[in-house]
């Protein structure tokens, strides 16, 4: 919308004012006002009533608050705050404010609050033709030589208007005459200057001078007229003119190059000798005196520097008129034009003036709250002058653009007092040059405060490391909770949040300070007992409503050597092991295996094995890892049988400090292996008495209930198999099993919830090498669950827990007694395992093994296995070996869990690997 308004002046002469109003809504409500006012007006005239004419109240102008922005305040124009009146405050003189600018302005900023409304007032300053042309000299004396041609120009001194536009210079003109002309020509910025013309042939003997008024006439109504006396000499000829090598020169200048740069260096060259060839350059009349301060030629070199600070933001062209002329008689003059173009450089950074400023906000204000209106300017041209303006930090504000280079500050989401009470807002506008110039400002803003701030644990999760055998009511860390609100908002109260912990309340293993969050123990913790217990804490606050928050609380305990290794095996009357040791043992002969067990964890529970006394003479050595006992060398030939070893060995953990155990072995020579296998019936037989005085009682009522549920799982066996017509046989009954398998079956009995699959069987295969004298390969029979491959392979199924229930029964790998094979048979014996076993690990075999009878099955059974059902024969399926002979006991395949190999000694001894079968323990 556009509106044009005339008022007229009341003072000495009629102004005629022209009103542009340009109105631009934005988001930051901000709008554009023009006048126009004549330059040379006088104080007090009315330029025009910007409330009116931008349809504002004017009775609420003061409630409002109109003002102006300090920043755009000029000396020259007021505005009447109460009534909206801009009028005239002192003399504006227009070459004075803008010089030689096409365009003079003035620019002012008046806004409203409540809401913010900012108006931009532009005034632009009419020339009028106050100023008349004038030449810098009364009188302008020109030479030229009397053989001048008609057509040759000689460029005079230029007049000088300080007026713009139409007011401008116009033209020249000269007194009529018959030798000369004047031709007024135009630059390329718009000046006029004049060259005059030789227009007949001079005569220096008729007329040595020639005398005219030169006349400078502006384009004002009425025009302005200023003069000056040209003097023409005429002197004698000098026959040859320097010549430039081209008439105009373009020269590209950077600004704030320093004093001295070079900007072109001219060469003229004239035809003559001596001093009629010898040439002096300058610069031309009619050149500005600004180009002769920027600007200075060397005479005699033609060199041209620069002289003082060349500005593109002051003028981006520059016109230098050179002449050459030699120091001979009557010279005439060579002329040139070198246009110097100022390159940009980026040296103005923006400026940033900010209009208005809010103090403080709410930090539950919406987001877009204008928080401050700001405008940046940048002087420099293209991209030197391009700006991006952005706020710096991470802070909840943005810039939001509103009109040209005018933005404001609003508020970027939801303020928290609590995390910041204030934020100092920092802008930075940055140009786009090369180096790219930026400058900054900050204000800063508060943030009032609301509740709205649960405590908070500077953790969520508090790891709390106890060393069991504590003390009761000790110390034991501390929780810590945050509240950022203030008074009694932050007002801080722990507890503790009820729970069980092994069906007790946890306040009764810890407590907490309700006012430091201080945790104690209230109980002596056990590792072995209690590894780890998980509870929650509460912080709550005194605000209303109560805000809360909770934390986790784990405390692990952390184990002690508090436990001493339990040797396990070998047992013994008295603490005291009685073992065998042939006189024709090898080196590396097998005595026995010590097992041991230590109730703590890791570096507590890690074990090493040692012989402590009795070993003087070397004769043994104790593998440390294993607790494997052996001969270091063979038995001396001269020692008497009746002689032994009395070993004790030392079983060490590792912790800090370390605690031990110790097992006596008493190591008896024999002559022979039957003497050294009775010797080893006496003391496994007098191992199993004292056994059985100490589990008589325990070992009945297992033996007996064990075998009752063995019967009854087999007749239910029978029975289905007839029924389905094919066997399933469970894994410990398929398999030529060894003293783990039976301990296999016992422990699946034991644990009827979880069911054995296929996917928990790990086949390990082991190759049979009986290489001793009078054994066989025991050949087992083929199992159609495997195939007709797994010829001569024994298999045992355990698994890894179960290997440890079995590694107390274990004594020597060398040979099986019977006092050794009845505790396994009391083990494997509470339960078969029949009915546990997957449908589909038993079809195969039922197919294969579907012509033998349920009676089969006993076919090993002595009278004793039928009447008791604990003899290992019961367990194993019948064959018949390929080669007529008897098999060996199946014992003969015996593996002890955990042990490594037996070795080529032990086998010689009809001792065979088996394949083995491991199955992890699932939950």
């Amino acid at each position: 919308m556009y509106l044009f308004l005339f008022y007229p002046s009341a003072l000495v002469f009629p102004v005629m004012i022209v009103v542009l109003i340009a109105l631009c809504f934005t988001d930051g409500a901000l709008s554009q006002i023009r006048y126009s006012v004549p330059e040379e007006a006088e104080h007090g005239t009315l330029v025009g009533n910007i409330a009116e004419d931008l349809g504002l109240d004017l009775t609420k102008l003061a409630s409002r608050r109109f003002q102006v922005v300090p920043s755009s305040r000029t000396p020259y124009l007021e505005v009447n705050l109460e009534n909206g009146v801009l009028f005239v405050n002192e003399k504006i003189d227009r070459e004075q404010i803008c010089k030689q600018s096409a365009s003079c302005q003035l620019n002012m900023e008046v806004f409203l609050e409540n809401p913010l409304e900012l108006f931009r007032v532009e005034i632009e300053v009419v020339d009028i033709n106050d100023n008349p042309p004038s030449f810098p000299e009364t009188d302008i004396t020109v030479e030229i030589s009397e053989s001048a041609t008609p057509g040759t120009r000689f460029p005079l001194e230029s007049a000088f208007d300080p007026d713009v536009g139409s007011n401008a210079l116009r033209t020249y003109d000269i007194t009529t005459n018959n030798y000369f002309y004047l031709d007024v020509q135009t630059q390329t910025d718009g000046n006029k200057f004049a060259e005059l013309v030789l227009e007949k042939p001079l005569d220096r003997e008729q007329q040595a001078a020639h005398r005219y008024v030169l006349t400078a006439v502006d384009g004002g109504q009425p025009p302005r007229t200023g003069t000056a006396l040209l003097v023409v000499k005429v002197l004698d000829s000098n026959d040859n003119v320097p010549v430039f090598e081209q008439p105009v020169y373009t020269v590209s200048l950077s600004e704030n190059v320093p004093v001295g740069t070079l900007v072109i260096q001219l060469n003229a060259t004239d035809l003559d000798e001596g001093l009629n060839g010898e040439i002096v350059y300058s610069f031309s009349n009619h050149i500005s005196s600004r180009v002769k301060e920027l600007f200075g030629i060397d005479p005699r070199t033609g060199r041209i520097e620069v002289r003082g600070e060349v500005d593109f933001e002051e003028s981006s062209l520059y016109q230098i008129f050179v002449q050459a002329k030699d120091l001979g008689p009557n010279a005439v003059p060579a002329h040139c034009k070198v246009l110097v173009k100022v390159a940009d450089v980026n040296d103005n950074a923006p400026e940033i003036t900010f209009s208005t400023v809010t103090e403080s906000v709410s930090e539950k204000a919406a987001p877009g709250t204008v928080i401050a209106l700001l405008s940046v300017t940048d002087r420099d041209a293209e991209e030197n002058g391009q700006i991006h303006v952005e706020i710096l930090g991470d802070v909840p504000f943005k810039l939001k653009s509103s009109f040209r280079n005018y933005f404001t500050i609003v508020t970027d989401g939801l303020l928290n007092r609590e995390q910041a009470d204030s934020y100092s807002v920092t802008v930075v506008a940055r140009d786009k040059g090369t180096p790219s110039l930026a400058s900054s400002k900050s204000i800063r803003v508060q943030v009032s405060d609301e509740n709205d701030n649960a405590p908070t644990f500077t953790q969520s999760v508090y790891d709390v490391y106890v060393t069991e055998n504590n003390v009761p009511g000790a110390y034991i860390h501390a929780v810590t909770a945050l509240d950022h609100d203030i008074g009694q908002n932050a007002l801080i109260t722990y507890s503790i949040l009820e729970c069980d912990i092994q069906g007790m309340s946890v306040k009764t293993y810890v407590s907490i300070n309700e006012e430091t969050g201080y945790l104690y123990a209230l109980r002596s913790f056990d590792y072995e007992q209690l590894k780890d217990f998980t509870f929650m804490v509460r912080a709550k606050d005194s605000g209303a409503p109560e805000l809360s928050s909770n934390a986790t609380v784990k405390v692990i305990i952390v184990d002690q050597n508090d436990n001493a290794p339990l040797v396990l095996a070998p047992l013994g009357k008295n603490g005291t092991v009685k073992e065998p040791l042939p006189r024709s043992a090898e080196p590396g002969y097998l005595v026995t295996r010590v097992v041991a067990m230590d109730a703590d964890d890791g570096e507590n529970a890690r074990l090493s094995y040692s012989i402590q006394r009795g070993n003087d003479n070397g004769m043994f050595r104790m593998d440390w890892r294993t607790g494997e006992l052996r001969t270091a060398r063979r038995v001396s030939a001269k020692r008497d049988p009746h002689q032994q070893y009395d070993l004790v060995i030392e079983v060490r953990d590792h912790g800090q400090p370390p605690l031990s155990s110790s097992a006596s072995i008493l190591v008896m020579l024999v002559d022979s292996m039957a003497e050294g296998r009775g010797v080893g019936d006496k003391v496994g037989t007098s191992k199993a008495k004292d056994g059985a005085l100490d589990l008589t009682l325990i070992l009945i009522i297992a033996l007996g209930s064990v075998s009752f549920i063995f019967l009854l799982v087999m007749i239910v066996l029978a029975v289905r198999c007839q029924k389905d017509k094919k066997l399933n046989i469970y894994t410990c009954l398929t398999s030529d099993c060894c003293l783990g398998c039976s301990s296999c079956c016992s422990r699946q009995g034991r644990s009827r919830k979880k069911k054995l699959s296929k996917a928990d069987i790990m086949l390990v295969q082991s190759t049979v090498n009986v290489s001793g004298p009078g054994t066989a390969q025991v050949p087992v029979e083929e199992s159609g669950s495997f195939g007709s491959h797994h010829q001569n392979q024994n298999y045992c199924y355990q698994t890894k827990h179960q290997r440890t229930e079995l590694s107390y029964l274990v004594e020597r790998p060398r040979r099986v007694n019977s006092s050794a094979f009845q505790e396994a048979d009391l083990v494997s014996s509470k339960d078969s395992g029949h009915g546990d076993s997957e449908q589909g690990d038993s079809d195969h075999d039922a197919t294969n093994r579907g012509h033998s009878s349920g009676a089969d099955l006993f076919s090993n059974c002595t009278e004793e296995c039928k009447a008791l059902g604990h003899s290992d024969r019961c367990w194993m399926p019948s064959f018949v070996p390929s080669d007529g002979r008897q098999g060996l006991d199946y014992r003969s395949n015996l593996h002890v869990p955990g042990m490594d190999s037996v070795p080529d000694t032990e086998r010689g001894r009809g001792f065979a690997s088996s394949f083995r079968v491991d199955i992890p323990e699932t939950a």
